[in-house]
């Protein structure tokens, strides 16, 4: 504790950060250590709220419901995520294209996409990527595998996210409105890249030769022209392909597999 100019100051010993109330440079101490331990599992938590959030992962408690559709969530925070959905409320902002996202960490991995860090490597092909969950979707490109299946159809995915929204074929759902027209869609990519037809808005610039895109997937695509990329490999000959469309074809070369067919990631 130090008193400057008759102003009481308290000063962490570990970081230095300096705090003029008590109470808040008690919360701050509690960072330094962590005296709320899980007693299911090997976390351990600097204050008793988030100890108690945490156990509804142990319990499988989501008090907060949706009035909307009736999906529930173990925190606040998650519900208020998943009501935007139902709202169309973006709040977050990309100040360099305009994007407008639910979420904030939505936004901060849409960033990546103008800055260029992508900080997950592939360690079989060296592909690099912006958010973890597209590296892990990439690696089964590799592996083959398709862990969600359709349970209407039997239909497999490499992501869930491709299974839930495969699913509204089944069910017609169209949750995604466009603010603009009538016209909804049944994925929120879809609605983005529809909303850009009346905009007119291209974000995504090839470095190489300034070719415009309206969703960075495609992007991504046109820049194996560039770099020769190949990505999707066929697993019964040696043959690499750019495109999951051009694997497709390519497999169905292959007379004495017939039945197998491989679906775009």
């Amino acid at each position: 504790m130090h008193r400057q100019s008759e102003k009481i100051t308290f000063t962490c010993d570990i970081c230095k950060s300096v705090f003029s109330h008590k109470s808040a440079f008690a919360k701050h101490k509690r960072i330094h250590r962590k005296p709320y331990p899980c007693e299911v599992c090997d976390s351990a938590f600097s204050e008793k709220r988030q100890r108690e959030i945490h156990m509804r992962k142990h319990t499988g408690e989501k008090p907060y419901p949706c009035e909307i559709c009736g999906t529930r969530y173990s925190q606040l925070v998650n519900l208020e995520s998943h009501v935007r959905t139902h709202t169309q409320e973006k709040p977050y902002s990309c100040e360099v294209c305009g994007s407008a996202f639910t979420r904030k960490d939505e936004l901060n991995i849409h960033m990546r996409t103008h800055t260029g860090v992508k900080p997950y490597s592939c360690e079989v092909c060296g592909s690099s990527f912006s958010h973890n969950q597209h590296l892990k979707a990439h690696i089964r490109t590799h592996t083959g595998e398709r862990p969600y299946s359709c349970e209407i159809c039997g239909r497999t995915f490499s992501q869930n996210s491709n299974r839930k929204s495969h699913m509204r074929l089944h069910t017609g759902e169209t949750p995604y409105s466009c603010g603009i027209c009538d016209s909804s869609f049944s994925r929120k990519d879809l609605l983005r890249v529809h909303v850009q037809k009346h905009t007119g808005q291209k974000p995504y610039s090839c470095e190489v030769c300034g070719s415009q895109f309206t969703v960075n997937s495609s992007l991504t695509k046109h820049m194996r022209i560039h770099t020769g990329e190949k990505p999707y490999f066929c697993h019964i000959c040696d043959s690499a392909f750019s495109q999951t469309a051009e694997l497709n074809a390519h497999i169905k070369t292959h007379k004495e597999e017939k039945s197998l067919n491989v679906y775009p990631i």
